[in-house]
């Protein structure tokens, strides 16, 4: 070995030395490159993709069937298939209801004698869907066939084909758009499609998602004398709305809003709120969706449950410090009294409220639990008024009319809050990426200077 040194010149030795060291250094920084690529890839992946509301619609009934009030009534009793007294409960709820002159139901429900067949609510459910798709694809001039997901959801009616299935062969989409169809899950149902197109949005890169909420009322229209099925026929009336969510940040100029927060809650493990709003058949066999009385205030537990998981997202910081402090007071050292616990103001996080239409005392209780004023629930008490609640796509109604309202400016943040069946709340969260000027796709718009309305506490519809 050291012979073999020795018979080597300085020269050659060095020469060498250096053309190992710089095949060696050579290796290093391929290394060093490649990992920093993969670094640079898994932050891409793991970054998360900003999901964007580029537009919505609203499915408005015709002038044709709207439903009086006392008509409805009317109707109910020529029909001769429940008691007076069944009749003169519906008659009080009405009365007490907010609800006005002008919302819709099918029109088979109003005929003598009332028609409920599977063919008639194919048609109600193929009018709503089909109109609302119709029309945001007609307005944002876009081909079915560009759409990679699509989401349907409707409470009751779970048809074979399903509700997806139902609008891609209407539209003739693609072969191999992803699909979904979630049936079941009551009112909450529109935000809950968000949060899994959200999650969708997330893995499939570039893609457009259509979510579509409706709800059928034909046969599930109660024709029997338990009240609490009996307050279902007061509140529900015809209504859909179809959603074009995006993760392509070319979209982002053209869209209206980015989603920032899905919160989720759901108390189906306890009886007592998996029990409040229950289909189910009455003593005579027949087939309704019960409302409990204990509705209000499991849906007050659930709501404190979702607005805990959603305000340290939301929530100024010294806003979230002050409930910290005063919780420990109340629950550890207990200086206050419960009634005195101090509730976040999470107007220092929002703008806008848009609360699902449950019904008159769903609204007052979100009023007095979030001590929200006469303007903050305003989108969500006209809805009421003039569309009814029309379940799962209620708050897109709400959201529209302050986009009718002009009042959606850049920055701004608005609340999307539901409760349905199981019992569930669902929350989403906004941020306006314009200011938002209404189109002549907005239902609001034609008679949108007349409102906000007064809204009597009760009417008489009944006569004498």
């Amino acid at each position: 070995m050291n012979q073999t040194i020795h018979n080597v010149s300085p020269i050659s030795l060095t020469m060498s030395e250096l053309t190992t060291l710089l095949r060696s250094s050579g290796s290093v920084f391929e290394i060093f490159a490649g990992l920093l690529v993969l670094h640079l890839i898994y932050q891409r992946i793991k970054r998360r993709v900003k999901v964007y509301l580029l537009d919505f619609t609203c499915y408005r009934a015709p002038d044709s069937i709207r439903i009086p009030m006392s008509t409805l009534i009317e109707t109910i009793y020529l029909d001769k298939k429940i008691d007076q007294e069944s009749i003169d409960f519906q008659a009080r709820i009405l009365e007490r209801s907010w609800l006005s002159n002008q919302t819709s139901i099918p029109p088979t429900l109003i005929e003598i004698p009332l028609k409920k067949s599977l063919s008639a609510v194919r048609i109600e459910t193929m009018t709503t869907l089909f109109t609302s798709v119709d029309d945001l694809l007609k307005k944002n001039k876009l081909s079915p066939r560009s759409i990679d997901i699509l989401i349907t959801n409707c409470s009751l009616h779970a048809p074979t084909p399903s509700l997806s299935a139902m609008v891609i062969n209407k539209f003739h989409m693609r072969s191999n758009i992803k699909s979904f169809n979630l049936s079941g899950m009551g009112c909450a149902a529109g935000i809950l499609s968000v949060g899994l197109a959200n999650n969708l949005l997330q893995v499939h890169r570039g893609s457009l998602a259509l979510i579509v909420s409706t709800e059928a009322l034909n046969t599930h229209w109660y024709i029997g004398k338990d009240r609490s099925m009996l307050l279902t026929n007061c509140l529900f009336r015809m209504g859909a709305a179809a959603v074009l969510l995006s993760n392509n940040d070319h979209d982002k100029g053209n869209a209206k809003y980015e989603l920032l927060h899905v919160v989720r809650t759901n108390k189906a493990k306890d009886d007592r709120a998996y029990q409040c709003i229950y289909q189910d058949i009455d003593s005579e066999e027949k087939q309704g969706v019960s409302i409990s009385k204990d509705v209000i205030s499991v849906a007050g537990v659930v709501l404190k449950m979702n607005l805990t998981s959603l305000g340290p997202l939301v929530l100024p910081y010294l806003e979230q410090l002050q409930y910290v402090i005063q919780h420990i007071l109340c629950k550890k050292l207990k200086i206050f009294k419960k009634s005195s616990s101090y509730t976040p103001n999470f107007k220092k996080a929002f703008e806008h409220f848009c609360i699902h239409t449950g019904g008159r005392a769903v609204i007052q209780a979100m009023e007095m639990n979030l001590n929200l004023t006469k303007e903050d629930i305003e989108p969500s008490k006209m809805t009421l008024h003039r569309f009814g609640n029309t379940s799962s796509s209620s708050i897109w109604y709400g959201l529209s009319y302050l986009e009718a309202k002009r009042r959606m400016k850049k920055g701004d943040r608005v609340l999307q809050i539901a409760f349905g069946s199981g019992f569930k709340c669902n929350s989403a969260v906004w941020r306006c990426i314009r200011e938002v000027k209404p189109d002549i796709y907005n239902k609001w718009l034609d008679f949108i200077d007349s409102y906000p309305v007064e809204v009597p506490d009760s009417i008489n519809i009944r006569p004498g």
